[in-house]
């Protein structure tokens, strides 16, 4: 497991690939304190995870003809700074790590008009046999797909993970 890690700058997370917005905030994603709602913040960065999902092969024809997908096996969201109506935000987003069975991904939501980091959503997923409903390791295809993404997010920075959640392994007995 990765232990927790300095915030990284704004600077640092657009250089990572951007897989959702730019998004103006529209008035509907306002709460009753005057930002965002979590919701949003969750629905943006989910949806930027899924389209790196999808780009490692993991789409619904995956799920049809091999009848395995992802599930979410756990997740973690932090804010760092509220993001509000008429704000440009984008996400973008990371690997972290992977087993022969798990990913563990991170999406970084910026707010591009203040150039802050907003929020993070971490990720572990599991690779699942969908008829079985049991973890299942990655067929070589989707492991090459899932380092090919690793490798494009390899950056001089140390994700900022919660040190709470990550891929486990299990000591020897």
């Amino acid at each position: 497991m990765t232990s927790p890690a300095e915030i990284p700058s704004y600077v640092q997370v657009i250089a990572l690939p951007r897989e959702c917005g730019p998004v103006p905030i529209p008035s509907a994603y306002e709460d009753e304190n005057g930002h965002m709602n979590i919701r949003h913040y969750f629905d943006l960065e989910a949806q930027a995870i899924a389209v790196v999902f999808d780009r490692m092969g993991i789409t619904d024809d995956y799920r049809a003809t091999r009848d395995q997908g992802f599930f979410t096996a756990e997740h973690h969201i932090r804010y760092y700074a509220e993001v509000h109506v008429g704000d440009q935000v984008s996400v973008h987003a990371r690997i972290v790590e992977r087993s022969d069975k798990i990913v563990h991904v991170m999406a970084f939501l910026v707010d591009d008009t203040t150039e802050r980091l907003a929020s993070t959503l971490e990720v572990t997923a599991t690779h699942v046999d969908l008829s079985t409903r049991r973890v299942v390791p990655f067929a070589d295809d989707v492991a090459a797909a899932v380092d090919r993404e690793l490798s494009h997010t390899d950056v001089d920075w140390p994700a900022p993970v919660c040190g709470a959640m990550g891929i486990r392994t299990r000591a020897a007995r």
